[in-house]
């Protein structure tokens, strides 16, 4: 059974950036496909970023193309999301979530971490 823990999140400032981390344990993430979703407060969970389980296909919702950058590093069972020139409406919890290639299936879910975003 793979367990999933993010960390990473916090409290900045408009324009700022953090990295959030995805770590497993008690199995491997090498072949899932890796998945980023958040939910803000009163709305629906929705998806942010995926990551093939080599890396090497990436991708993204359109609110954070060109500003969120996932990555992989298979040896460290880990992913990450680069998260840069936050936005208030970034504010969320965000999960990470290990499927199948396409997106049909998710196997595991991290419990979270919320992310605020400050104007």
């Amino acid at each position: 059974q793979v367990q999933l823990v993010e960390s990473g999140g916090g409290l900045v400032q408009a324009g700022g950036s953090l990295r959030l981390s995805c770590a497993a344990s008690g199995g491997t993430i090498r072949n899932y496909a890796m998945n980023w979703f958040r939910q803000a407060p009163g709305k629906e969970r929705e998806f942010v970023a995926a990551i093939s389980w080599s890396g090497s296909t990436t991708d993204y919702a359109d609110s954070v193309k060109g500003r969120f950058t996932t990555s992989r590093a298979n040896a460290q069972n880990t992913v990450y999301l680069q998260m840069n020139s936050l936005k208030p409406e970034d504010t969320a919890v965000y999960y990470c979530a290990a499927g199948n290639t396409g997106g049909t299936r998710y196997d595991y879910w991290g419990q979270g971490t919320q992310v605020t975003v400050s104007s």
